[in-house]
């Protein structure tokens, strides 16, 4: 990958793109590069839906490539949800068809003019932009079937739904999956938001006539591939958990922890977890005739994914992660996985971000909108953002939004941002991820969970606060270089327990690019990525005072523990010494 797209939505007469040879951001991937182009050009006190955001599209540095389960992409931009910097980050086929392409980013920017929608058309001929307003306000999979008969299903469509289009600080950005259906998401942050300000309805990426990209050393980068696969199929989680029962397969065992948050944070444990647990789901999924194992992407060596039938065998939906199952599910009191799963669906459709979504449905139940356990209720309720209601209006702009408008201060949020499925008091690892950082309340940052629970990369006691800020300290640093690189998240389970894998997955780099990298560059990158957003944030007005949970969290025992969040303020504001 050679070249950045800019598509200058405010160019005159109409949309201009132009290539340009990457420059100074040589080197960068993935969160690398869009940090590096959010931070270098996007003023941090902007408005996020203002004419001076960007919207960044990244694959990762091995996307395009034959490196097993390399396939994500990064989406950044200031954040309408949290106004700092945020990179999103997603599966599906999208990083491939770029990387294959030559394409290291995709970034749009200037002052949209008027209110016509565009879609840019990418393929090995050049870049095409034209006048798509037929496609005003259709959802992501009417959307999907009017691309797949008029370009067919070999190509990729990146797209937003109705919530995007309304510039809801829930919106996120689709990515077809290799069956082409939008069902990948850049969920977080409201990124949807900043690709609607800017009139971009869709991108259709068409790899046709391109070849994988080739690595400068090609026997040294099989023979990496090779070791970093068997790693992966002989670790537990990624060999076995994960492409046996998906992400759900945490709901068990975090629900025997004590950590999976019931009826907006109130409890630790829910009663009918084994009913929408992973194991559940996929026997449910077998039995259809669905699917329980699957990749979002061609290459994937953990198949952590699959598909959700009905009672009759009829699609409604990839199968819902454990994020998803737990935010519609157990949060709400839920524990219907049909309901769950047509939720799921409506997210996807809409284009909505499936945490922030059922937190804000569990903030509205707390509020008395809809009561708990109301899945009917909770659907009707996606519908009206999806549709921009009033009332669809104020649960599109989040679950802190959504609190402030009906008087509560009981909003699981850190920087505008709603927690994922590990409470904090729990599982203390992740509430020092949750409350430092850059993103917001994000467990994908630094998944402390793993040593927490998991018990993979070390064991740290998930009850007491002792040793959990060098812990998430770690993991954020690690996990800023991780994603610049394209490889899934998922490979850190085994990379923080093989040392060989890990090597192997630095030497895949090294084969690719012909560099000589070491364990202590890639802590080094990590190091500078998190530098960057740090910088942008403050300039933002972020402070370290942004850096906490909710008061709540230090003042309300959970049950089944009687915990509070007891880290000292002192070791969250030393997260980020280095």
């Amino acid at each position: 990958m050679d070249k950045i797209l800019r598509i200058d939505v405010g160019a005159p007469g109409s949309p201009k793109a132009t290539v340009e040879p990457l420059g100074s951001y040589a080197g960068f991937g993935g969160r690398a590069m869009t940090t590096a182009v959010v931070a270098n050009e996007v003023p941090a006190d902007c408005h996020p839906l203002g004419p001076e955001n960007k919207l960044v599209i990244a694959p990762g540095l091995m996307s395009g490539s034959a490196a097993s389960s390399s396939g994500r992409i990064s989406m950044g931009c200031k954040s309408p949800l949290t106004g700092g910097i945020k990179e999103a980050n997603s599966g599906g086929t999208g990083a491939q068809a770029l990387g294959r392409l030559g394409y290291a980013a995709v970034i749009i920017e200037g002052a949209r003019k008027g209110d016509d929608l565009y879609q840019v058309l990418i393929n090995a001929q050049g870049v095409t932009i034209s006048t798509v307003n037929e496609y005003r306000m259709l959802p992501n999979y009417d959307l999907a079937e009017k691309i797949k008969a008029k370009y067919g299903d070999h190509v990729t469509m990146i797209s937003i739904g109705t919530a995007g289009e309304m510039r809801m600080s829930n919106s996120t950005i689709a990515v077809t999956d290799v069956e082409f259906r939008p069902t990948r998401h850049a969920g977080r942050g409201g990124v949807g938001a900043v690709m609607g300000s800017k009139g971009v309805k869709l991108l259709v990426v068409d790899p046709e006539g391109t070849k994988i990209c080739q690595p400068a050393k090609p026997e040294a980068f099989k023979e990496a591939n090779r070791k970093f696969v068997e790693g992966l199929k002989a670790h537990a989680v990624t060999g076995q958990g994960l492409p046996a029962y998906g992400t759900n397969v945490l709901t068990n065992v975090l629900n025997e922890a004590g950590g999976y948050p019931t009826y907006n944070f109130r409890e630790g444990r829910y009663k009918h977890a084994a009913d929408i647990s992973g194991e559940a789901q996929a026997e449910l999924e077998v039995k259809r005739g669905g699917l329980a194992t699957h990749g979002c992407h061609r290459g994937c060596a953990i198949q952590c994914s699959g598909t959700f039938v009905d009672k009759d065998g009829n699609y409604v939906t990839k199968q819902p992660e454990y994020e998803t199952v737990w935010a519609h599910g157990g949060n709400c009191g839920i524990h219907d996985l049909d309901s769950i799963a047509k939720l799921d669906f409506l997210d996807d459709h809409y284009g909505l971000d499936t945490i922030e979504m059922g937190v804000t449905i569990g903030v509205a139940m707390e509020a008395g909108v809809v009561p708990f356990g109301d899945a009917e209720g909770a659907i009707k309720l996606v519908h009206e953002v999806g549709q921009g209601t009033p009332m669809g209006r104020i649960l599109g702009a989040g679950a802190a939004t959504t609190a402030r408008c009906f008087g509560l201060e009981r909003a699981p949020v850190v920087k505008g941002q709603a927690m994922p499925a590990y409470d904090p008091r729990a599982v203390k690892g992740i509430g020092v991820t949750y409350a430092t950082s850059t993103m917001g309340a994000d467990h994908t940052a630094g998944y402390a969970v793993a040593t927490n629970i998991l018990k993979v990369g070390g064991d740290v006691d998930p009850l007491k606060p002792q040793n959990q800020a060098e812990l998430s300290r770690n993991l954020q640093v690690a996990t800023a270089a991780l994603d610049a690189t394209g490889y899934c998240l998922f490979v850190a389970f085994a990379i923080l327990d093989q040392p060989e894998t890990f090597q192997a997955m630095v030497d895949s780099i090294n084969a690719m690019y012909g560099l000589s990298m070491t364990a202590a560059d890639v802590v080094a990158l990590g190091q500078k990525v998190l530098k960057m957003e740090r910088e942008f944030n403050a300039k933002a007005g972020f402070t370290k005072a942004h850096d906490r949970l909710p008061r709540y969290f230090t003042r309300e025992p959970l049950s089944p523990h009687n915990v509070t969040f007891d880290v000292p303020e002192e070791e969250l504001d030393s997260v980020f010494n280095f």
